[in-house]
C-alpha cells in the first residue's frame, strides 16, 4: 500500500456531483480522508483512490467515470513536478524529471519510456503503471491516468504529436469510438501494460521555456524532497517571494501559480503551517526592504518598486510600521 497527493482525485467531486451523487459520502466509503476530494495535499491511500473510481462507475452506472474524471483534470495537479516539466527543454528531459521525481506525486505509480511492445520501427511506448509490474491497477483509474498523460502530452507538444495507438489491459467500458474521439487514435486491449504508443522522434522535440527561474526553483525544491530535505509551504512560499517580488509578484494567486497549486489550497497549507500568505509577504518585503536601505544607495521610489509596492508614499508607510523611522533615518542611522 503506498500513498498518492489528494491532487490525483481532483475532478473527482464535479464529475460525481454532475452524475447526482453524493460525492463526500462515497469518499468517506472509500476510505480517503476528510477534504481529500478539496485539497491537493493530502496524502491518500492508492486503494482508496482505485476503490472510489471504481464504486462510483458502478452506484452511477457512468462505465467512462475515470475518461469523464480525466477530462477535469489539468497539469497543474502534478504540483511543482508541473513546472519543473513545463520548462524542461525537450521532451527527453521532461521525461527524464518525471520519472526522477514522480514520487512526489505517487512513489508507487511511474511513466517510463519503453520499446514499442508491436515491434514497429521508429516507435516507442510511454507507459504509465505501477512500479512493481506484477501490481494490477483497477481499470477507471488506467482510464483516468493515461488520459491525463496523453493531454498532458498534448499541452506541451500540441494536439498531433503523431499518436499512434493506446494500449491498455482491460476491456473498454464504452465504445472505441469514445476511446477514439478523446485520443484521436485506436485503442488496443488485453495487454500487459497500459501505454501510448508514439514516434521515437518526440525526445529531441524543443519546448518553449516559460520560465527558466522557476523551473529551477521547482527542481531544487524536488531535489531536496528526493534528498529528505523538505521544505514546508510556508517556506516555499517565503523563496518564491524572495525570487519574484521584484517582478511584481505579490499576491497569493500569483504566487499559488508559480507553486502550481491552487489559492485555496495554499491558504490551507499555510495555515496549517501557522502562518498566512501576508504574513509572509510582509516579512519578505521587510527583509528585503533593510538590506536595500542598508547597504544600497538606491532611491526609495525603486526600493518602492523592488517591493511590489504602488509608490514611495506607500513605502514610507510600510517602513514607519517596520521601524517606527523615516526610511531616510533608519538609513542615516544604519550608516
Amino acid at each position: 500500500m503506498a500513498y498518492v497527493r489528494s491532487a490525483g482525485v481532483r475532478g473527482v467531486r464535479s464529475v460525481i456531483e454532475s452524475l447526482g451523487g453524493n460525492a463526500d459520502l462515497l469518499a468517506r466509503r472509500s476510505g480517503l480522508p476528510e477534504g481529500a476530494l478539496d485539497d491537493d495535499e493530502i496524502l491518500v491511500q492508492d486503494v482508496a483512490i482505485g476503490i472510489l473510481l471504481e464504486t462510483a462507475a458502478a452506484e452511477l452506472n457512468c462505465p467512462d467515470f475515470g475518461l469523464r474524471v480525466a477530462l477535469e483534470q489539468d497539469f497543474s495537479m502534478l504540483g511543482p513536478l508541473a513546472v519543473a516539466i513545463q520548462n524542461a527543454r525537450t521532451a527527453t528531459q521532461a521525461l527524464e524529471m518525471t520519472s526522477k521525481y514522480m514520487f512526489f506525486h505517487a512513489r508507487s505509480l511511474e511513466i517510463s519510456v519503453v520499446e514499442d511492445p508491436l515491434g514497429e520501427p521508429g516507435i516507442l511506448g510511454v507507459r504509465y503503471g505501477h512500479s512493481d509490474p506484477d501490481v494490477p491497477l483497477p481499470p477507471q483509474a488506467i482510464d483516468m491516468a493515461l488520459l491525463f498523460v496523453h493531454r498532458s502530452i498534448t499541452q506541451l507538444l500540441g494536439e498531433d504529436y503523431g499518436l499512434r495507438s493506446v494500449l491498455v489491459p482491460h476491456e473498454l467500458h464504452v465504445s472505441p469510438a469514445r476511446y477514439r474521439e478523446l485520443y484521436g487514435a485506436p485503442v488496443e486491449t488485453g495487454w500487459d501494460d497500459a501505454m501510448l504508443r508514439a514516434p521515437a522522434r518526440l525526445l529531441d522535440e524543443p519546448f518553449d521555456v516559460v520560465s527558466p527561474s522557476a523551473g529551477e526553483l521547482a527542481v531544487a525544491y524536488l531535489e531536496r524532497r528526493r534528498t529528505g530535505k523538505a521544505d514546508s509551504m510556508a517556506e516555499r512560499t517565503r523563496e518564491i517571494l524572495r525570487e519574484f517580488l521584484d517582478t511584481g509578484v505579490s499576491t497569493i494567486g500569483d504566487t499559488a501559480k508559480l507553486l502550481a497549486v491552487s489559492t485555496r489550497t495554499l491558504q490551507r497549507a499555510l495555515q496549517r503551517d501557522g502562518t498566512s500568505f501576508s504574513a509572509i509577504l510582509d516579512d519578505v518585503r521587510r527583509e528585503v526592504a533593510m538590506r536595500l536601505v542598508t547597504t544600497t544607495d538606491l532611491p526609495f521610489y525603486q526600493i518602492a518598486y523592488a517591493l511590489a509596492l504602488d509608490d514611495v508614499t506607500t513605502f514610507s508607510q510600510y517602513a514607519r510600521r517596520w521601524w517606527g523611522v523615516t526610511a531616510r533615518e533608519f538609513r542615516a542611522a544604519a550608516r
